[in-house]
C-alpha cells in the first residue's frame, strides 16, 4: 500500500474524528504504549523443549491441525517470533511456559528446573529489547495423567507440583530482575472431573492448601507478580473444574494477587468485559488472556469480533489501560503459526484503537441522561467511523505493513524458512 495514500486517508479520518471531539494523534500515542504479551506456545503446538516426549491427550490441552513448518527447537522458535514481532506495531513482551527451558538434551523433571535453564531466553530478550512473562506447566506430564495436580489426593503428586510452581516463581523473579521489568507468573492447572464428583469440597481444600504453601515465599513485586487462571470446563473436566472462577477470585482477592480472565474459559453467554469493572473495584490489577472460544474449544486465533471489541471498550472506558495486562493465549495448528501470532496481535491492538477513538465525553453526556435510544444510536454510528485508516497510519508510523500487506512477508517467510523444515 502506497504510504502517501495512507497518509491522505488518515488526514481525512483525523478531521472526521475531530468533529466528534476525538484527537486521533493522542489515541495513537496511547496505543503505542500498550505492550501485549505474545505466547510462545503458538509456535510449536504447545510442545516445549523437554527431552522426553509427552502425550498431551487428557491433560487439559488438545491442539488441532497439522500445518507444516512448526518450530522444532529453540532457535527455530526464536526465529519465528522475531518474524512475528517484526509485523506487529509497537513494542511487546514474550510469554514463556516452563517446558520451554533449554535443558541441554538432558531430562530435567519439572520440579528440578532452575533459572539457569532460561538464561538463553534472557540473553535473547536483551538482544531483541523484549521483556518476559512466565507460566508453570502443570500438564502434559505423567504426574498429571490422572487429571489432578495440586488437588491430587496423593501427597507425593501434590508435592511434585508444589515444588514445580515454587521453582517457576523463582524463575519468574529471575527474569524480572534480569530484564528490569516485572514478570507476571500465571498459574493454570487442568484439575477436574469428566463426570460429577461427590466431594468437591475436598478437592478445593487440597488446592487451597497447596497454594498456601506455594505462595508462602514473597518476592519483590518489581521482579514478579502472581496470577491465577480459572476455567469453566475442559476436555476430561466437563463436569467439575477445581480452580473455578469463584475459587480463584476469592483466593486472589484474599492474597492480593491478580486474577487472570481468559476469554475462552467462560460460558459462551458470559461477558468477560462485564467482569472488568467488577473486579477492578477490589483488585489493583488484572490479567486477561485473549483467545477466541468456538463452541467447546477455547483457543482459536483471535479476530476482531464483537467479544474482542467489547473487551477493549471496557478496558478503555474503565480507564484501566495501565492496570490491565493483556496477553494472547491460543494454539492453532491449522494455519501458518507465525501468521496466527500476527493476526491475533494486530486484531487485539486494533480493537484497543477503536476503543481509544470513542468520543468519551460525548458518550458520557448521553449516558448520564439514561436515554437508551440516543445512546444506542450514537454507538451504532461509531461503527461506521473510518478507524481502518487510522490503523493503517499507525502501522505505517510503526514501520510495519498496513492493512493485510503483512501477508506477503508471511508467505515469503514460509517459502524461505518454514517450507524447509
Amino acid at each position: 500500500m502506497d504510504s502517501s495514500a495512507v497518509e491522505k486517508a488518515y488526514a481525512l479520518s483525523r478531521e472526521k474524528y475531530a468533529g466528534l471531539g476525538v484527537d486521533t494523534d493522542k489515541a495513537l500515542s496511547r496505543l503505542q504504549a500498550v505492550s501485549l504479551s505474545l505466547h510462545c506456545w503458538q509456535g510449536d503446538d504447545v510442545g516445549g523443549f523437554e527431552a522426553s516426549a509427552r502425550d498431551l491427550q487428557g491433560s487439559g490441552l488438545q491442539v488441532t491441525g497439522s500445518y507444516p513448518g512448526k518450530a522444532r527447537n529453540v532457535d527455530e522458535l526464536r526465529a519465528d517470533l522475531r518474524q512475528a514481532f517484526a509485523l506487529i506495531p509497537g513494542r511487546h513482551r514474550l510469554n514463556l511456559h516452563a517446558m520451554y527451558g533449554e535443558f541441554g538434551g538432558r531430562r530435567v523433571d519439572r520440579n528440578e528446573i532452575e533459572p539457569g535453564h532460561f538464561r538463553g531466553w534472557v540473553e535473547w530478550a536483551k538482544q531483541e529489547s523484549l521483556k518476559l512473562d512466565f507460566n508453570a506447566t502443570c500438564f502434559g506430564h505423567p504426574k498429571a495423567a490422572a487429571g489432578f495436580t495440586l488437588s491430587s489426593r496423593d501427597a507425593g503428586t501434590r508435592r511434585f507440583w508444589i515444588d514445580h510452581v515454587k521453582a517457576c516463581r523463582k524463575i519468574s523473579a529471575y527474569l524480572g530482575r534480569e530484564l528490569q521489568s516485572t514478570c507476571l507468573h500465571n498459574l493454570w492447572i487442568p484439575d477436574g472431573s469428566k463426570d460429577v464428583p461427590v466431594d468437591r469440597w475436598m478437592r478445593r481444600a487440597l488446592l487451597k492448601k497447596s497454594l498456601d504453601e506455594i505462595y508462602e515465599t514473597a518476592y519483590n513485586p518489581l521482579q514478579m507478580k502472581d496470577s491465577l487462571e480459572s476455567k469453566l470446563f475442559g476436555i476430561g473436566s466437563e463436569s467439575f473444574v477445581v480452580g473455578s472462577h469463584e475459587f480463584y477470585l476469592g483466593y486472589a482477592l484474599t492474597k492480593r494477587m491478580l486474577v487472570c480472565l481468559d476469554l475462552g474459559h467462560f460460558h459462551p453467554t458470559e461477558s468477560v468485559a462485564d467482569k472488568i469493572s467488577a473486579i477492578l473495584l477490589f483488585s489493583p490489577e488484572l490479567l486477561i488472556h485473549v483467545s477466541r472460544g468456538v463452541r467447546w474449544d477455547s483457543d482459536h486465533v483471535v479476530v476482531l469480533n464483537d467479544e474482542l471489541r467489547s473487551l477493549a471498550e471496557e478496558i478503555v472506558r474503565s480507564q484501566a489501560l495501565d492496570r490491565i495486562h493483556v496477553a494472547l493465549d491460543y494454539f492453532d495448528a491449522s494455519m501458518n503459526r507465525v501468521g496466527a501470532w500476527v493476526l491475533g496481535a494486530r486484531a487485539t491492538l486494533r480493537a484497543l484503537l477503536i476503543a481509544l477513538l470513542e468520543p468519551r465525553q460525548r458518550l458520557e453526556e448521553i449516558d448520564r441522561t439514561d436515554r437508551v435510544l440516543p445512546r444506542l444510536a450514537a454507538l451504532e454510528e461509531l461503527k461506521a467511523m473510518p478507524h481502518g485508516s487510522v490503523w493503517d497510519y499507525f502501522c505505517l508510523q510503526s514501520g510495519v505493513p498496513p492493512a493485510d500487506a503483512w501477508l506477503k512477508d508471511i508467505e515469503a517467510y514460509e517459502k524461505k524458512v518454514l517450507s524447509k523444515r
